[in-house]
């Protein structure tokens, strides 16, 4: 997991994770955690003097929110506004296309699937031709496609989820003598 360096208004250096940010405004002095949703821990000093404690606790529930919770995913889950047709996320089309040598053009899906730490994959998923196309094939390519979608995000979102523990246990040792002072 990514760390930083941060000095706080008293001059103290502290080496902090990432999804903990330092909040120091007038009379508010603490770690805010961002990960799965917000909560400051205080110093309760307006000197600086618990930002120790306050940031091993801050990590202390950062560690145990990554152990619990799935990580959290940049895809994309709702079509872009700008989007002219009504296909879910990571699906285009239907695409129309006459291959070299043939006589009549075909139909299908263009798919995007997303692989965690990786360049997405693009996959077709077949109509038929201009001589066989259906509106109940149309359906049923579009339901592959998207079950093509749903478990490439799923395997993206797993993979996310262990990468992100895996981090955590890295960091969770090279912290070691901070978060046993907190405990």
């Amino acid at each position: 997991m990514k760390t930083r360096e941060v000095v706080i208004f008293s001059g103290e250096h502290f080496v902090v994770p990432q999804c903990i940010q330092r909040i120091d405004h007038l009379s508010t002095h603490g770690w805010q955690l961002r990960y799965g949703g917000t909560k400051l821990y205080s110093d309760h000093s307006q000197d600086g003097s618990g930002a120790k404690k306050a940031l091993a606790l801050a990590t202390k529930e950062l560690l145990k929110r990554i152990a619990t919770m799935p990580a959290p995913s940049r895809l994309r889950r709702t079509p872009s506004r700008k989007k002219q047709s009504d296909l879910p996320s990571g699906i285009s089309g239907p695409i129309v296309r006459q291959r070299a040598g043939s006589r009549v053009r075909d139909c299908s899906f263009a798919v995007t699937l997303p692989r965690f730490g990786d360049t997405p994959l693009a996959r077709s998923v077949y109509i038929g031709t201009e001589n066989t196309y259906t509106v109940e094939r149309y359906q049923e390519a579009l339901e592959r496609a998207v079950a093509l979608r749903e478990k490439a995000e799923a395997a993206y979102q797993r993979a996310a989820t262990k990468e992100r523990r895996a981090q955590a246990q890295v960091l969770k040792t090279q912290m070691s003598g901070l978060l046993a002072k907190a405990a």
